[in-house]
């Protein structure tokens, strides 16, 4: 069900070239256009010529944006600025069109750290299929840059318009932030766009319980590792083992390290931003532990977890596991089991089940 645009795209590109926002709000010698979020570069690859800005927390979203550039023989003339850097201190942008994340908390931290670099002729246009603007979307343009309003759907998607507006109140930036889990002594630290920033999923929680478990391993991958949590856990189970920790979220890899960095101070690990296992060119592993996405962004599917699986097989040692938890209705363990040619339910309950299978 991907694909690289939706209508949200289309329409807000129908929009600014038929009421000339391109040529009234920039100046193409300048690169004066920030795309934010633009999820496989179908904006960037359309306003190429304008020397887009493009903010993302998506490492999937610069390879995207770098091959469809490739594909349409463009230069790759467009920057991309991951989330975890704060754009151009002196820089303002003419125009800055917004497609509208899924985490509410990452478009906060945007639009938060964005003012400084709007003015009130800026022209600001967000982009998302209707049924996933909701009244607290709006309110939160409101409270954060000034005066907004909507359009009328098209094809099921609307666009957001808002203009800055100075005030003395000043919004500071809320993440990253700190939360304990009690339940294993534990503190960690999580950026805008991690899964769970504020508790620990339920998921989890079950996996980790069964960390007492765990195969003897020098090596460890924590993939799709969120803010840490498993490798963290992990690493207190087998304090000699060497951990990686994977995610394709900039904000993960960054919220990995600080947790990982403060809890042990004196041991070192790796963090690598990866399609999964696709960058990683390390030595083959004794154990991957692993709570995979069922959805990317607003699209749900198991093509994720089937990536990391095989991939897996592939880094995996002669004898080396793969530890899984998901949601039962998912079924990942008959997937496994066709994989690998065998699987083992370790834990389950109503919600959850947590399964590993080994490399023969």
């Amino acid at each position: 069900q991907l694909r690289a645009w939706d209508a949200a795209d289309e329409y807000v590109l129908r929009h600014i070239a038929e009421n000339n926002s391109v040529n009234n709000a920039t100046n193409k010698s300048k690169n004066t256009l920030l795309l934010v979020n633009d999820a496989f570069g179908a904006l960037a690859v359309s306003l190429h010529e304008l020397l887009p800005d493009c903010w993302s927390d998506s490492y999937l979203s610069q390879l995207a944006l770098t091959y469809n550039c490739e594909q349409n023989q463009l230069a790759p003339q467009s920057r991309f600025i991951p989330s975890t850097t704060e754009l151009d201190v002196d820089k303002s942008y003419d125009l800055v069109i917004i497609k509208i994340p899924k985490t509410i908390a990452l478009l906060e931290d945007q639009l938060i750290r964005l003012k400084t670099h709007i003015r009130p002729d800026t022209c600001i246009i967000a982009a998302a299929m209707s049924k996933h603007i909701h009244t607290s979307t709006l309110k939160l343009f409101e409270k954060i840059i000034g005066s907004t309003r909507t359009s009328l759907a098209v094809k099921k998607a609307r666009l957001v318009f808002s203009t800055y507006e100075k005030t003395e109140k000043n919004i500071s930036p809320v993440y990253p932030k700190t939360y304990t889990i009690n339940e294993f002594d534990l503190s960690l630290v999580n950026h805008a766009n991690v899964f769970a920033k504020d508790k620990l999923d339920k998921g989890a929680a079950l996996f980790i319980q069964q960390f007492k478990t765990l195969p003897e391993a020098e090596t460890i991958i924590d993939l799709g590792c969120g803010n840490g949590v498993l490798g963290i856990m992990a690493q207190r189970y087998l304090p000699t083992s060497k951990l990686c920790f994977i995610d394709e979220s900039y904000m993960a890899i960054a919220s990995a390290k600080a947790s990982y960095e403060k809890l042990y101070p004196d041991q070192s690990a790796d963090f690598l931003l990866s399609d999964s296992l696709s960058a990683y060119q390390g030595s083959q592993v004794d154990l991957i532990v692993c709570n995979p996405p069922f959805h990317q962004e607003h699209v749900v599917g198991d093509h994720l977890a089937w990536q990391m699986f095989e991939q897996s097989l592939r880094c995996l040692k002669r004898g080396g596991q793969l530890w899984v938890v998901a949601n039962r209705h998912l079924n990942h363990h008959s997937k496994l089991k066709r994989l690998f040619g065998n699987n083992r339910i370790i834990a389950s309950n109503k919600q959850f089940v947590v399964f590993s299978a080994k490399k023969r």
